[in-house]
């Protein structure tokens, strides 16, 4: 990257100040490559940016770009008062800012490592009983979708801490708060990566299939996300019945649903294709069939995936 001359970029904080609104100043610690995306987005969108990395080095591009390079994780913290941190692991999140808690009374800490649920509580816990207001965050994008619009970043915790630095994390993509439980952003995570990794999975199994056949992926795609459109209200439709615990079969029954993905099966097998994931699902409709769902919509699948987990709701 060819670092601009001094007053290059000079000419560029000076247009910030040039928009006629004063941008708050945001501290990033950790610079991965989520980290980056995330400090080059702020710099970019006129926000006094500080940074911190344990490996030095990775902070240059962006003090190229203009941003404020720490020496020390507690210079990094005195100089904004909003800190954004974005390291590998809840370890690492501890093994940073445990030397400078002090230093966190009366910022507020947005935590944008991924982590359990139960770790996003105990970090909340711990991030009160330094004085600091936390909120812990999940990045629903990878790093090129940062600042867009489009691209989801979840929180809970502090709303205080969202309402009074909206304009910066505004600036990252777009801020749902899901409620004051500080591990509600991590728990929507996970189901939303599990829901990605199924999607992606048939979507491939899909591609494989109609590939067998000569078919290119670029010209399944498109009718599949059409596809995916319908697939999304029979889930809007089967979120009531979820709620609700019950599930008329008015559409396509399970029973149903076990005769058409045997078709799938044969059809992969005949093929040669790896079958584990509709043999999965194949078992797992027999398992809501077995239970006495085998009238019921799909959605009483839930059943059988609660009582999997010890749980165990709703009926017929």
């Amino acid at each position: 990257m060819n670092r601009p001359r001094r007053g290059q970029r000079q000419q560029r904080q000076g247009s910030w100040r040039d928009m006629g609104t004063e941008r708050a100043a945001v501290t990033v610690i950790g610079l991965g490559q989520m980290g980056s995306a995330l400090a080059a987005t702020l710099v970019e969108r006129g926000h006094p940016t500080t940074v911190w990395n344990r490996s030095a080095d990775k902070a240059r591009p962006l003090v190229d770009r203009g941003a404020r390079q720490a020496a020390t994780p507690e210079e990094a913290v005195a100089a904004s008062p909003l800190i954004i941190v974005c390291v590998l692991d809840h370890d690492a999140l501890h093994a940073t800012l445990d030397p400078v808690a002090d230093s966190l009374a009366g910022k507020s800490l947005v935590n944008l490592t991924s982590s359990s649920p139960e770790q996003a509580q105990e970090a909340a816990a711990w991030a009160r009983s330094h004085a600091a207001d936390y909120l812990d965050g999940a990045i629903m994008t990878t790093p090129p979708g940062v600042g867009s619009p489009e691209m989801m970043f979840l929180y809970s915790g502090s709303r205080t801490a969202l309402d009074t630095h909206r304009p910066a994390l505004e600036a990252l993509g777009d801020p749902l708060h899901l409620g004051a439980e500080p591990g509600l952003a991590s728990l929507y995570d996970a189901a939303l990566l599990g829901l990605m990794w199924s999607t992606m999975t048939g979507w491939l199994h899909g591609t494989a299939l109609v590939g067998a056949e000569r078919i290119e992926a670029k010209a399944f795609t498109p009718v599949a996300v059409r596809w995916l459109s319908a697939v999304t209200g029979f889930m809007t439709t089967y979120a009531a019945q979820v709620d609700a615990g019950h599930y008329p079969g008015d559409d396509a029954t399970v029973d149903v649903q076990i005769a058409t993905i045997d078709h799938l099966i044969h059809a992969a097998a005949a093929r040669g294709l790896d079958n584990a994931l509709p043999e999965l699902l194949k078992a797992t409709m027999e398992r809501t069939r077995d239970a006495g769902h085998g009238s019921s919509s799909y959605a009483s699948v839930i059943e059988v995936l609660r009582k999997g987990a010890g749980v165990g709701a709703g009926s017929a």
